[in-house]
């Protein structure tokens, strides 16, 4: 014992310290929503457990096994005939099957539910109504919103296996169908589970769809113990059950996983190569892959655009265009701070010592996996409580009354924002930094340069196109953030997703459409960035 903390004193420099400190300040939401379990529910808990926790439970379930189903559908059949099979449109659709990213699933359930209600466009033509505001509803809007992470997962996956064991197995006798079933299929299960847990996630995130369409969850749930019922403990109790879920999931998965073996494919080896079929077959392969861009981003895209031509006129005003430039401003400012957050754990844990500390910075990525409704929850309890003794402080030492200082201010949503996407912005810059080895901060070392002047003029330049990616997509995740932002926004400043979300709210879904439009086309470059590192790679 003695000589352990012997070597933590001799390994401890500034840098470990510095790790802890930011490790802390972005933990402290996490940490806070177990820590106030303690204090119990509030008085409304029985209640919910009487009567709504059931319909909270039973509700995720279906959505998770609804989801799950149709996004691995749409998503691994897609990825693997774009990869293997020549069809019309290939090159076009292979980055089209990635577009509906750029539409936030609250956005997607309004527009369904306008071409499909009554007087909508499906009613016109076929004369005949489509009730989509139930379950089933929400759930095929949800799997078209979200099957691009199983696409883009499994895709790239497809693109680095390769043909030497296609070629093995057909010399066994095996046909093409047999081929992916029994034996390409297993092997990119790592691949296709890791984009559905991110689709998992955000289907226990999912706030606008889920109210618009009237179905209760655990988000839902949180919503309304924190506004209706004005019961913050409850809301914590809930927010803890739903992050205990999630983290089942993964742990299952994970568990699942270690107990079966991969071969490794990438290294030595050829691509798959693209076979030509019938006409017959080519066609209704193409039907098959075109069907989740039609639904998941065309038809939405076109009747928000009809809906946009009917009422830009009463919507674009110089409110709407000061909403849309606060929303611009926040999201730039919350992925630059973001990015900046992730340099600091990348590096801090790097130029520390101490071996444990660096498995403690993983703290920090647990961000992306907690709902936004959750992580709001927890940011507000420490700034509540950091506010109350201000106040008091203030109304007690120094006679002066004053109101809250954090809470309220557009800081604590930023704030909210970095920890939610941290791991956004960390995954691509640790792919790059790692691909730099150590051999370049090794020489700079030798030559008596330190790790800030290293970074700086050695490796910064190397990392900018990572960087740039991570701000972009952590900008594109704030623009369409919805529940985190209805909970913490400051009541003088609005975002556009938010507008989209009260016009919806108030019945004016034609009015939703251009603040809709808006986040749409701004989260389109990413996405088609996304498909141009994933087809270099």
């Amino acid at each position: 014992m003695k000589k352990t903390f012997s070597n933590i004193k001799r390994d401890t420099n500034k840098w470990s310290i510095l790790l802890l400190t930011i490790v802390l300040f972005i933990g402290i939401p996490i940490i806070t929503i177990f820590i106030n379990l303690i204090y119990g529910p509030g008085e409304t808990w029985g209640h919910l457990v009487k009567n709504l926790l059931s319909d909270y439970l039973i509700n995720s379930f279906f959505l998770i096994i609804g989801t799950s189903f149709f996004t691995l559908l749409f998503g691994v059949l897609s990825a693997w005939i774009v990869v293997r099979y020549q069809i019309p449109f290939r090159k076009q659709l292979q980055w089209l099957l990635i577009l509906p990213l750029a539409i936030p699933s609250y956005i997607t359930a309004y527009s369904y539910a306008g071409i499909f209600d009554y007087g909508g466009f499906f009613e016109k033509i076929f004369n005949f109504k489509i009730d989509i505001m139930n379950h089933f509803g929400l759930i095929l809007v949800l799997s078209f919103s979200l099957y691009p992470y199983v696409y883009v997962t499994t895709r790239a996956f497809f693109l680095n296996q390769s043909k030497n064991i296609i070629e093995a197995s057909r010399l066994l006798g095996a046909g093409e169908r047999k081929t992916f079933l029994k034996l390409i299929l297993p092997l990119a299960r790592p691949a296709f589970i890791g984009g559905l847990i991110l689709v998992l996630m955000e289907v226990l995130n999912d706030y606008g769809a889920a109210k618009y369409f009237g179905i209760n969850t655990f988000t839902t749930g949180i919503f309304r113990a924190w506004f209706s019922l004005e019961e913050l403990e409850t809301a914590i109790y809930l927010a803890a059950l739903l992050v205990l879920i999630i983290f089942i999931i993964i742990l299952v998965e994970k568990r699942q996983r270690s107990r079966i073996g991969y071969f490794n494919a990438v290294k030595n080896h050829q691509q798959i190569k693209r076979i030509k079929i019938s006409k017959i077959k080519q066609t209704m392969l193409f039907i098959f892959v075109l069907i989740p861009v039609l639904l998941g981003f065309v038809l939405p895209l076109f009747q928000l655009m009809f809906w946009a031509f009917l009422t830009f006129k009463e919507v674009l005003t110089l409110d709407f265009l000061y909403i849309a430039f606060q929303s611009l401003g926040i999201s730039l400012f919350s992925a630059i701070v973001t990015v900046l957050f992730a340099l600091f754990l990348i590096y801090f844990s790097k130029w520390n010592r101490l071996k444990y500390v660096k498995s403690i910075a993983k703290i920090g990525m647990l961000g992306y996996a907690i709902p936004g409704a959750v992580i709001a929850v927890g940011v507000l309890i420490p700034t509540l409580f950091i506010d109350k003794n201000i106040v008091l402080f203030f109304n007690n030492f120094l006679n002066t009354k004053i109101g809250f200082v954090i809470n309220g201010t557009v800081l604590v949503l930023i704030y909210a924002y970095m920890i939610r996407y941290l791991a956004v912005a960390y995954s691509p810059i640790e792919a790059s930094s790692l691909k730099l080895g150590k051999s370049l901060p090794e020489t700079s070392s030798l030559l008596g340069k330190g790790n800030l002047y290293t970074f700086k003029k050695i490796e910064f330049p190397l990392l900018k196109p990572a960087i740039l990616s991570a701000l972009i997509l952590v900008f594109v995740d704030v623009m369409k953030e919805l529940p985190l932002t209805l909970i913490l926004k400051p009541y003088s400043i609005n975002t556009l997703a938010v507008k989209a979300y009260e016009y919806a709210s108030d019945e004016m879904i034609a009015e939703a459409a251009l603040p809709s439009l808006f986040i749409i086309f701004t989260g389109i470059l990413p996405i088609l960035f996304l498909n141009k590192v994933i087809s270099k790679n």
